[in-house]
């Protein structure tokens, strides 16, 4: 399984499991799955996507930045063996195809903590709704990509990672003879939404501007992958239909 192996100046400390389909939150707020405890280190610095069979790593706007192999990247495709900078801290990536995960059985309670459960989740930042029948409902806001042509109503982005393509499992499908089976994906960050362009020769556009690599969405911006144009919105929804 997808890891990686974090060192501060040069000594191991721990190992952390990414799970397929999952992420990894790195920073210095304490709800983070890599936690930093550094000053030098942002609240939520940066974030590893698991996207298909690739991996993403996206800096989240961070104060001092991210480094991988000593270059500094906004958003970069990790390969085997690369390394990962952030403050003092270096975080080894490892994608064998045929890793040795250690047995349950043989898991101390510290090892259990260091895997990375892919339903672990950075919640949104929940708002109050007006009471009904005396009871208070308690909401959220959400993004939302409603269809303005190649589609339909409007999909809300319930996921961390909403994907995009042609592949029929795709949570959007779109068509498009250039068009990637996973064309690009929405991912849901404590810094807001990300879209991200993953594969196939023709790139997403916000807005009207390609996107190469990975760009932050506005209100109102619109998105075209393929055959579809979106338009990027939020909106409030109860809690019970956010984590539906």
């Amino acid at each position: 399984m997808p890891m990686v192996k974090m060192k501060f100046e040069g000594e191991p400390v721990r190992e952390f499991w990414i799970g397929r389909g999952g992420f990894l939150s790195i920073g210095r707020e304490k709800s983070n799955d890599v936690v930093i405890d550094n000053l030098g280190v942002s609240r939520f610095h940066a974030k590893i996507d698991s996207v298909d069979d690739r991996f993403l790593l996206t800096d989240l706007d961070s104060k001092n930045g991210t480094y991988v192999n000593e270059a500094p990247v906004t958003s970069h495709w990790l390969s085997h063996g690369e390394v990962i900078t952030i403050g003092k801290y270096t975080l080894a990536f490892t994608c064998d195809d045929a890793p040795v995960r250690p047995g349950a059985d043989d898991e101390s309670p510290l090892e259990q903590t260091m895997m990375l459960s892919s339903e672990k989740r950075q919640e949104l930042v929940a708002r109050s709704a007006p009471k009904i029948s005396g009871v208070e409902v308690e909401k959220e806001e959400v993004g939302v990509l409603s269809f303005l042509a190649g589609g339909s109503g409007e999909m809300t982005l319930q996921k961390k990672l909403t994907k995009i393509g042609k592949d029929a499992l795709s949570d959007i499908v779109v068509s498009g003879l250039l068009v990637g089976r996973t064309a690009a994906a929405v991912s849901n960050r404590p810094t807001g939404y990300y879209l991200s362009y993953v594969g196939g020769l023709a790139k997403p556009k916000v807005n009207g501007e390609t996107v190469r690599e990975s760009v932050k969405l506005k209100e109102f911006d619109v998105i075209e992958v393929g055959s579809a144009k979106m338009q990027f919105l939020h909106k409030f929804v109860s809690k019970e239909q956010a984590g539906a």
